[in-house]
């Protein structure tokens, strides 16, 4: 056997698969999107500005003596816009996550990834970067070149100008991040004295570190390979959900040409190819091979491809909002049956959480029957049960309560202490005996009710029901 021809048969082979690994670890080349204009790049810019106007605004608004929205962990109670939660009321964010969860389907079923393109996170904060960027370096043409220049003066007096607006931008979003859980009045003045605790530095720095990489380095790599909202979309879209399509029928075959020439007679479609699409698409993707993956729904595309069609003398929609049903020559379904039960869901859901929330108990009463004995009889022969009371107060106020019990002719309640005040978000443990005739007892375990009314609101009111034992 011819050894060396062997060899030279087992080349292409090998080259195949060099060429493979190249390509699954080559480096990922930067996206220079370029910027845009119309009316979609406004309704985002308007996303973005209210967006991050909340995020940055909300914890410096005060609201009945205290942060609007604070989430205040040592404490054990959250205030948001004059409610304050405990602990004990994590049913209500279990409710928020499942409302939040459905919203998520029902726009996504309805308008397909438009919550990535608007109003993500990492669509928000990368606009703004991205906004920097262009004020420092200038636009896509002279980012491009200055990244090709080697290193100089100006290069590096521009580049450190960005980073440092940057770095300052993501630390203020970090310690705006800690202002909701540290009050950010109290959080600044200790800023400005270098007084900050342990925990607060690092939750600062991680979470600007965070903004810095996610939104300045990494940018479209979170949404493509990070991001697992862009995985399982595919599940809650059908035929009739909002996308962004290239009308093929009319594009196609694309192809460069005059204004002025007869673009039908040349065998041409719309498309002039242009790769404007192509040009401003954060996630560097080309909308004219169909719908993918990488595609977050920003619109991009559209504004830019309706100007091209304005300058042409086009109609405008080649690139647009629409179905697939539609693209393929079909009625357009906006509103259909899984819009509607999503739509039915979603609003019990949170019609249920708005009445919970309206009917909210902030007095809790937990009562614990002592264990260690079933009953005891006293030198006046009545039958005694011990019991332990723990008293929530779930108000922003201090309150003093009244303490009842019924349920057995003649039960008689007896308390060492003699008042019975919680403050607020306080947990008070009473002991109580109850007495009761023996002769009264219908049966060996007898229901009774403790009753806890507030002395200065006698609608503040709470009900426990216990068993009493007798012989």
């Amino acid at each position: 056997m011819d050894v060396n021809k062997t060899n030279q048969a087992a080349r292409p082979d090998s080259t195949a698969d060099e060429q493979i690994e190249q390509s699954l670890y080559a480096r990922q080349e930067k996206i220079y999107p370029r910027e845009v204009h119309g009316l979609f790049a406004r309704l985002r810019a308007l996303g973005v500005l209210s967006l991050l106007g909340i995020f940055y605004g909300v914890p410096w608004l005060r609201w009945g003596g205290h942060q609007a929205i604070l989430f205040d962990l040592p404490a054990r109670k959250f205030h948001i816009f004059g409610l304050t939660l405990w602990p004990q009321d994590f049913i209500y964010l279990a409710f928020l996550l499942i409302i939040a969860g459905l919203t998520l389907f029902f726009v996504t079923a309805l308008a397909g990834r438009i919550w990535c393109g608007y109003a993500c996170p990492q669509t928000v904060w990368t606009e703004a970067f991205l906004w920097i960027e262009r004020k420092v370096e200038g636009d896509r043409m002279k980012q491009r070149k200055l990244d090709a220049q080697p290193w100089n003066a100006r290069k590096i007096r521009v580049k450190a100008t960005k980073h440092a607006l940057w770095i300052l931008f993501s630390l203020w979003t970090g310690f705006t991040f800690v202002g909701y859980f540290t009050p950010i009045i109290e959080l600044g003045q200790r800023l400005i004295v270098v007084n900050l605790g342990p925990w607060e530095t690092f939750w600062i720095i991680f979470y600007g570190f965070a903004t810095y990489g996610n939104a300045g380095w990494m940018r479209e790599q979170v949404c493509k390979y990070m991001c697992p909202y862009a995985r399982f979309q595919s599940a809650m879209f059908d035929r009739d959900t909002l996308i962004i399509s290239y009308d093929q029928a009319r594009g196609e075959p694309r192809g460069s040409r005059k204004r002025s020439a007869d673009h039908h007679g040349l065998g041409l479609g719309d498309c002039i190819d242009c790769t404007m699409c192509v040009q401003v698409c954060p996630t560097g993707i080309d909308i004219r091979d169909g719908l993918q993956y990488e595609c977050i729904a920003c619109s991009a595309c559209i504004d830019a491809c309706d100007d091209v069609m304005d300058k042409m003398g086009y109609d405008r929609g080649l690139v647009r909002y629409t179905t697939e049903t539609a693209m393929h020559g079909g009625k357009r379904h906006i509103i259909r049956p899984r819009i509607i039960v999503y739509a039915l869901f979603l609003l019990t859901i949170m019609s249920i959480f708005a009445w919970s929330i309206a009917h909210r108990v902030v007095l809790e009463l937990n009562v614990i029957r002592d264990r260690n004995s079933l009953y005891r009889e006293t030198s006046d022969g009545l039958i005694e049960n011990v019991y332990t009371l723990k008293v929530l107060n779930k108000d922003d106020a201090e309150h003093s309560y009244s303490l009842g019990v019924s349920g057995i002719p003649g039960l008689a309640l007896k308390s060492d202490l003699k008042e019975i005040r919680v403050e607020p978000g306080g947990v008070l443990e009473v002991p109580v005996r109850l007495h009761a005739d023996e002769s009264e007892l219908q049966s060996r375990s007898s229901q009774v009710v403790f009753t806890l009314v507030a002395n200065d609101d006698q609608t503040l009111s709470v009900t426990e029901n216990a068993r009493f034992i007798g012989p």
